[in-house]
């Protein structure tokens, strides 16, 4: 059974509760909550991304209260995401990264530390472990991306499962058809997360679903998604190692979560084996500078990683923002925008740009944008997508106009290779479709 969106409430109704008010607050989140299930439920009806995504920007717009922006807007984030529009989905959601009393010591206070490559600090510590999980900020696809650029290398050290939060298990054609589609889990519709699936496959992963399936929230969908962990993974196959992408605090080791204990904690009882837990989410570029952690305003001032970092001792020892709950903690580099995108889209140089403009889309705006390898059917997952000529609804009357992309032009990041490109507008007709090629020297 698929998972619902609302698996992610729990997060907000845990982190806000503590607020004056906190019982009304709590009331206002819930139907909030419940008032955004019915919205997605009610877009879902509706054929094409470009079509249910105007549908909850319009909802989004029609209801400004706190408790409702707040739980929808993660919503309207993810969908966001999925059509390219990344800076809106952190401008829609984004959890800000203040200063907090469990926060080790800067490492870049003193000589105790040094910076090192992420990737290669990772390798390192992953040779003799059996499982390494790393998490993400759902709203934000950049925290995909190391997580993507290290599957290559750690198959090479012999990592043979991948697992990935929402896939859904009923996807039964996954590994043979090579590729996800609709029908494959809810963030996989994201094309960088849907490149993860991808890519893992290709590599000779076996790639598992463990989402929980029962009706379970809080502790007991954590102890439940741990079950399946095991039970997949290693239950009959004790040398197996396995890869693990998870949102946000699923992988923190210690302490109280969601008034029990975090899927990481419960696969540790489980499974007896104590995970490599890899942070991502915190120590990364916001669309709002205030929004970034103070440490990663400080690093920044000091100097700008081209490519994600940890920090390490003179023992090789990782430093880790909240020590005891993950192992490491990764500061992923800044961004710039070029073409009207998030240049980390080119996932470290495994990727390239490939110019389109308005003249594809003839005339139908907006439009939707959408590469697929050509190796692959029409159902896939796009490797990427992007909208042209998105029209602004948060501007009324004369001051309406279509959003443009530097003129109607951008880009989509493409690896090489040939990819049919379609375009098609918000009542998901195709308008114009065409076969491209993507050198590796462009």
């Amino acid at each position: 059974m698929p998972a619902s969106p609302l698996l992610a409430l729990p997060l907000f109704l845990a982190g806000f509760a503590t607020m004056a008010g906190a019982a009304s607050w709590k009331e206002q989140q819930v139907a909030a909550a419940e008032k955004s299930e019915t919205i997605l439920r009610q877009a879902e009806k509706v054929r094409g991304l470009l079509a249910q995504y105007q549908i909850l920007r319009a909802a989004y717009t029609a209801d400004d209260s706190k408790a409702f922006r707040l739980i929808f807007g993660q919503y309207l984030s993810w969908h966001q995401s999925y059509l390219g529009l990344h800076d809106e989905a952190m401008q829609s959601f984004s959890i800000q990264q203040s200063a907090d009393k469990q926060d080790a010591p800067s490492p870049l206070e003193g000589d105790t530390w040094r910076m090192a490559p992420a990737a290669d600090t990772i390798v390192r510590l992953a040779k003799e472990q059996r499982a390494v999980f790393f998490n993400e900020a759902h709203n934000a696809a950049i925290t995909r991306s190391l997580t993507l650029e290290m599957l290559p290398r750690l198959r090479e050290l012999g990592y043979t499962h991948f697992a990935a939060e929402t896939l859904y298990e009923t996807d039964t054609a996954l590994a043979s058809r090579g590729y996800p589609n609709e029908a494959s889990g809810f963030y996989t519709q994201e094309p960088v997360y849907a490149e993860m699936v991808r890519t893992a496959l290709k590599l000779g992963f076996t790639v598992i679903a463990y989402e929980a399936t029962s009706e379970a929230v809080g502790d007991a969908r954590e102890k439940e998604q741990a079950r399946n962990l095991y039970n997949r993974v290693f239950k009959n196959n004790p040398d197996a190692r396995v890869v693990v992408n998870a949102g946000y605090a699923h992988i923190v080791e210690s302490g109280k979560y969601l008034g029990g204990a975090s899927m990481a904690q419960h696969f540790s009882k489980i499974a007896h084996i104590n995970p490599l837990t890899i942070e991502q989410t915190m120590l990364i570029p916001h669309t709002e500078v205030s929004q970034d952690h103070p440490y990663y305003r400080a690093l920044l001032a000091r100097e700008t990683p081209k490519s994600a970092v940890a920090f390490v001792d003179k023992d090789g020892q990782p430093w880790s923002l909240r020590a005891g709950q993950y192992d490491i903690s990764i500061a992923l580099p800044p961004y710039t925008h070029d073409n009207g995108r998030q240049s980390w889209l080119a996932l470290n140089g495994m990727r390239r740009t490939y110019t389109v403009d308005g003249e594809i889309c003839r005339s139908v705006m907006p439009c939707l944008v959408e590469a697929r390898y050509a190796s692959e059917g029409d159902d896939a997952i796009p490797a990427d997508r992007i909208v042209i000529g998105l029209q602004d609804s948060s501007l009324t009357g004369s001051e309406r106009k279509f959003r443009k992309v530097n003129d109607l032009r951008t880009d989509l990041y493409l690896r090489p290779g040939r990819y049919r490109v379609r375009a098609s507008g918000a009542d998901n007709q195709i308008v114009n479709t065409q076969i491209i090629t993507v050198g590796s020297s462009e």
